[in-house]
């Protein structure tokens, strides 16, 4: 009778947990590739810094992943991976110059790390092979996903509640919409360059 009992208030919390979060699917189109798509802001919430520390990684001449997505807050490492020196600096971060960082040049196997505490979209390049380039996208909530390459996405546990999303895509303008969650919501983005 107690193990019943017990389980019967496991089973009734999982419900309530699960009722109160959902998800937001849909698809990017007009354009093709990766695109990143995020919930702007969650009222009254704000979010610790997360632990994890992603690589991106300099290797064949190419920064890889060549688009990351991140929480704000995040700290992330630069690996050289490649036999010559790499350099990694970025002109803004969301548009904005005085977030402009050039973290230097270092050889093969040495990282360096760099925290990203204001949203926006990070253009990485290299100073010794400017055909180099990449990006970082800095969302200000722990709410986003990056597309597959036909352009979904899904992002998961969001709570219950009322939104602006945006979907950013490398040379395309940015697309915001309002989007309701209630267990589940969509919403689709049509970008173009």
């Amino acid at each position: 009778m107690k193990r019943t009992w017990i389980m019967v208030v496991a089973v009734v919390a999982m419900l309530s947990f699960t009722a109160s979060a959902g998800t937001i699917s849909g698809k990017v189109s007009g354009v093709t590739g990766e695109s990143v798509v995020y919930v702007e802001a969650v009222a009254g919430k704000t979010f610790p810094a997360p632990t994890e520390k992603p690589v991106i990684d300099q290797k064949g001449l190419m920064f890889t992943p060549h688009i990351v997505a991140v929480e704000q807050g995040t700290t992330v490492e630069f690996l050289n991976s490649d036999k010559v020196a790499h350099n990694v600096f970025w002109p803004s971060v969301g548009g904005n110059k005085k977030f402009s960082k050039n973290l230097g040049t270092w050889p093969q196997g040495e990282k360096r790390a760099f925290k990203f505490d204001n949203p926006g979209a990070v253009p990485l390049l290299c100073n010794v092979h400017p055909e180099m380039g990449g990006y970082i996208v800095v969302s200000p909530t722990p709410y986003f996903a990056v597309t597959d390459k036909s352009g979904n996405y899904k992002i998961e546990n969001v709570p219950d509640g009322s939104y602006s999303v945006t979907a950013w895509h490398e040379g395309a303008k940015n697309s915001s919409k309002p989007v309701t969650v209630a267990g589940e919501g969509k919403a689709d983005f049509t970008l173009t360059k």
